[in-house]
């Protein structure tokens, strides 16, 4: 196999999205395109005119093809009118979550030479108007800002103003922030082939089609919900059921209403469906018309696979791995249940995994180092900042992840930490997952996580950071004697406690570590 002739091999198609989404469309358009926890519901062609009358408004704000149109909204059908109209026009899609600050996005309107803000009045407590045009003083470019509330009131404008244009197929075809977890976010790039290759990765992995009603409860503003949410439905012609605000009990209604198939989420949202009280007597069990779910975003722990197999026995629950650069695993319908929980997976088609050491060296299987990736479905770069996507690949073209894991003989993703993440103790590197994964099946213990709490004489000493369940209480001797119970030797025993209401995490749930010490012990 020729390593990078992706065409050759049918993972680059070189079919953009909008132009399969109107295939879709006219064959189906009737078919429920976009619902939302509002009850607002449309179809394809309902989402095409809605998406018709934004694009000649985004025309009228001086917006061309190529340009750059940022998307700050919540879970709402609105979000992927928008998103289709910045398609229909060529332009290039930015999508952002709706927790950045008007700091962040005049950064990245600077960064990234944004062309025009689309956003909502607010949500919840946050005038994101408000942050929009507070960016938009702070930035050196000036952006037109557009506030679109409900289809129902998008203004007409002449259709004759604007046509339908093509992304370019190798050129920059979405945009999307990492959730970064120091300082400011990249902005990552991918191409129409690119994505194309995730969608089709998972349609063909867990069997999706045009009548397979998506369940999308993480942020469409993140890359989970733009690629495997947004992007995915549209690529498929699917349904596509958003939810706005985080409920459980909601979220299994909202499957049960819409029927729906697939669904993936972050590991807090998997523990609370888990904890979620089961549906009155006579009722489908929980999640009873979910085939596939995918969670990832952060470690999930073997004890939360469990507990998902025996309350979800009629799901195909998997961790899924992966970042908004890219390059996705999971395990498949055939993975040995040892796999599914135990293991991160293997790559999706094309998808070349690889561990090496600090000197850039391809290690062995089984060996532990730093995961490195390339294959059809990794991003293009990082807009605004090339040396920083030089700098991120190796000589042979692979992307450092800044994971650190092993492969095993069947080529499965064993992750074992994050290098940025190693606590040092006494001149030993520890990785904190391992202890996270033992102490979090504590059933005190709501959410876990493992830092270096600074020490004069071993540098750090290990330091739990808990958030109980609630009504309960949660000792550092509790934490120890189950460390050891479990059998984690002395090393990994805590050494101290600190018992918190919440945790700072990124848009796809994973705790922000940086952060999290600098708020207990300072910078």
């Amino acid at each position: 196999m020729n390593t990078f002739n992706y065409r050759e091999n049918g993972w680059w198609t070189d079919q953009g999205l909008w132009d399969r989404y109107l295939g879709h469309a006219a064959r189906n358009s009737d078919q429920l395109a976009v619902a939302d926890d509002t009850g607002a519901e449309l179809t394809h062609a309902g989402l095409l005119a809605a998406a018709n009358r934004v694009s000649g408004q985004l025309v009228e704000a001086g917006v061309k093809a190529g340009d750059l149109v940022l998307e700050i909204m919540p879970n709402c059908i609105e979000w992927q009118v928008v998103f289709a109209a910045i398609l229909r026009l060529g332009a290039v899609p930015m999508t952002v979550p709706v927790t950045t600050d008007a700091k962040t996005l005049a950064y990245l309107c600077d960064l990234t030479e944004v062309a025009a803000i689309v956003t909502v009045n607010e949500f919840g407590n946050t005038k994101l108007e408000k942050v929009a045009t507070d960016a938009v003083l702070k930035a050196k470019v000036s952006p037109a800002v557009m506030t679109i509330n409900s289809v129902d009131t998008i203004e007409v404008v002449d259709a004759g103003a604007h046509t339908t244009r093509s992304i370019p197929l190798d050129g920059v075809a979405h945009v999307m922030t990492t959730s970064s977890t120091t300082g400011m976010p990249k902005a990552v790039t991918h191409s129409e082939n690119t994505l194309e290759a995730l969608n089709h990765g998972f349609a063909e992995r867990f069997g999706l089609s045009s009548t397979t009603p998506l369940l999308m409860v993480s942020p469409l503003g993140h890359s989970v919900g733009a690629i495997h949410g947004a992007r995915l439905a549209m690529y498929l012609g699917a349904p596509l059921i958003l939810q706005q605000r985080w409920e459980p009990s909601d979220a299994i209604e909202l499957a049960q209403r819409y029927n729906c198939e697939f669904t993936s989420l972050a590991t807090p949202f998997l523990k609370d469906l888990i904890d979620a009280p089961a549906l009155p007597e006579g009722s489908p069990a929980k999640l009873a018309t979910i085939r596939n779910l995918l969670c990832g975003g952060a470690a999930v722990p073997p004890l939360l696979m469990d507990q998902a197999a025996e309350q979800f026995p009629n799901t195909f629950v998997t961790v899924l791995w992966g970042m908004t650069e890219g390059g996705v695993t999971t395990c498949t319908p055939t993975s040995t249940d040892d796999q599914q929980r135990n293991t991160a997976g293997c790559g999706l088609p094309g998808l070349e995994l690889s561990i090496v050491d600090a000197a850039l060296n391809h290690l062995p299987t089984g060996e532990v180092g730093e995961l490195v990736m390339r294959g059809p479905g990794v991003f293009t770069g990082y807009l605004g900042q090339d040396d920083l996507y030089r700098d991120s690949l190796t000589a042979d073209g692979f992307f450092r992840t800044g994971d650190l894991a092993f492969l095993d003989d069947d080529n499965y993703l064993h992750l074992t930490g994050r290098l940025k993440d190693l606590i040092i103790r006494g001149g030993v590197n520890i990785s904190p997952v391992l202890i996270e994964d033992a102490l979090a099946g504590h059933p005190d213990v709501r959410r876990v996580a493992v830092v270096g709490q600074p020490d004069d004489r071993l540098g750090e000493r290990l330091c739990a950071v808990v958030i109980p369940q609630p009504g309960q209480s949660v000792s550092l001797e509790d934490l120890v004697n189950w460390a050891s119970e479990h059998g984690l030797s002395r090393r990994y025993w805590p050494e101290s406690i600190q018992i918190v209401d919440d945790m700072p995490v990124t848009a796809a749930g994973k705790i922000r570590k940086n952060q999290l010490r600098d708020d207990l012990f300072g910078s």
